[in-house]
């Protein structure tokens, strides 16, 4: 089975492969140097051949050797250098004195090797621990050309220590930089994957709730992945802060349905006309949780085709709303026109009923919904003739849980709700004083989006 770690993967990597890439590392230093031993050796068998070239004597009976020869080694029995001299037919006419341990099977051997004049060989005798180097050549002596092969022969026991010298050099250094380079290997990939390990570091962080986000830079490689990461955790938060802001508008929308049936119940309807008004309700309702079950997962962008008219909605909610605050009553002047509005037709329900709820609920006694169209927006004012908002909480009561009047019942989860939809239709939402002395707020929609 694969190791799990990274770095063990890569270490057992490099166990494997180093060996194999300094075992044929060091397979082609040994060849490199074993040919750089025999062309050394074949050099020096040269040199001995001139020496015996110019210690060689022609007579009338053939070539004459001396008995000693300047190099001393030539003169001493199985010194390891040796001297050998045929002449035609293969006939062994001389040999140094160190060459008299030879056999006269290895002489005669070397007495059939067949050279064309100025022709030269070199190779090892190997069962014989030899070098041999042989020139043949075609001497004039007293007009007539006779062949002789001159044979120069080296021990190579020095060659073999040399090289054996050179292998455990090269082996213990070998096996002591493969080991130098595993060591330095793990330093190396400790320091490279330091990134991931302070990434696995912060990702444990944000699971024990210590950061919301992966901090810092990260090397080039990693910083994609963290990028990445940071936009799923920042989509995940918004994902959860949308379910829950969801929850909170989902009651808040239920609240007007529900008033709806309650003071229906109060005012004494007679059975068909209750059972009507429970039923749109009960419609109502249930348009309301599938438009929050749908806003809850909806993406940010918008492809609305239908048109939908403003006036009947804003009908529809002031007479339900009637209805809710009636022991207040309210008196409630609209002057609305014709327009249709290319939207949701449940985001608009939504828009109007939190706006619309909040001049019912802090009014006194007046209500007042004027449209009016210009530079292709659509105007919706709403107006209540109550306390109205200060400039100073103008801005702060349209966040999340924020109010203005904290004496009356609810969340302030409206105008925010009002607020992310505008938005969403590239609209905005403006807060004055009214005619009547209370808030006015003003709805700017595009008439085509």
């Amino acid at each position: 089975m694969m190791p799990k770690s990274l770095r063990a993967r890569l270490l057992l990597a490099s166990l494997l492969l180093l060996p194999v890439f300094f075992g044929l590392t060091g397979f082609a230093l040994q060849q490199a140097f074993s040919h750089s031993l025999a062309t050394a050796e074949e050099q020096r068998l040269k040199l001995q051949l001139y020496l015996l070239l110019g210690a060689a004597e022609p007579t009338s009976e053939g070539i004459n050797m001396p008995a000693t020869l300047r190099e001393p080694r030539y003169n001493q029995i199985a010194s390891g250098l040796y001297g050998v001299l045929h002449g035609d037919s293969h006939s062994l006419m001389w040999r140094s004195e160190s060459s008299q341990l030879l056999s006269d099977d290895l002489l005669e051997r070397l007495g059939r090797t067949e050279l064309e004049t100025g022709m030269e060989s070199f190779y090892e005798l190997s069962d014989d621990a030899l070098f041999v180097y042989q020139f043949g050549l075609l001497w004039d002596i007293d007009g007539v050309g006779k062949r002789y092969l001159f044979t120069v022969l080296e021990s190579n026991s020095f060659v073999k220590a040399e090289q054996k010298a050179f292998n455990t050099r090269l082996w213990s250094w070998l096996g002591a930089a493969i080991v130098l380079f595993l060591l330095v290997e793990a330093i190396i990939m400790r320091w490279g994957l330091m990134p991931l390990n302070r990434l696995a570091r912060d990702l444990k962080s944000i699971e024990h709730g210590h950061s919301d986000r992966l901090q810092g830079e990260y090397p080039s490689e990693v910083q994609v992945v963290t990028d990445n990461l940071n936009l799923l955790i920042e989509n995940e938060r918004k994902q959860r802060e949308r379910y829950r802001n969801t929850l909170g508008d989902l009651a808040h929308s239920l609240k007007t349905p529900l008033a709806v049936i309650r003071g229906a119940r109060q005012e004494g309807l007679d059975y068909v006309d209750f059972q009507n008004l429970v039923n749109d309700q009960v419609v109502r309702m249930d348009q309301i949780v599938q438009y929050q079950l749908a806003r809850a997962v909806k993406s940010q962008g918008r492809r609305l085709a239908k048109r939908v008219a403003v006036e009947p909605l804003i009908k529809r909610m002031a007479s339900a709303l009637q209805k809710v605050y009636r022991d207040k009553g309210v008196e409630v002047e609209l002057q609305l026109k014709d327009l249709q509005l290319a939207a949701d037709e449940r985001d608009l329900m939504e828009l109007l009923g939190n706006i619309l709820e909040n001049a019912f609920k802090y009014g006194d006694s007046r209500v007042s919904v004027r449209m009016s169209q210009a530079d292709g927006m659509l105007r919706i004012d709403i107006a209540d003739d109550g306390a109205g908002i200060s400039p100073e909480l103008r801005q702060t009561i349209l966040k999340r849980g924020q109010r203005a009047d904290t004496s009356a019942p609810g969340q302030g989860i409206g105008l925010s709700v009002a607020v992310d939809i505008l938005s969403s239709y590239g609209g905005e939402l403006r807060i004055s004083e009214s005619q009547y002395g209370g808030a006015l707020f003003c709805l700017m929609l595009p008439l085509s989006y």
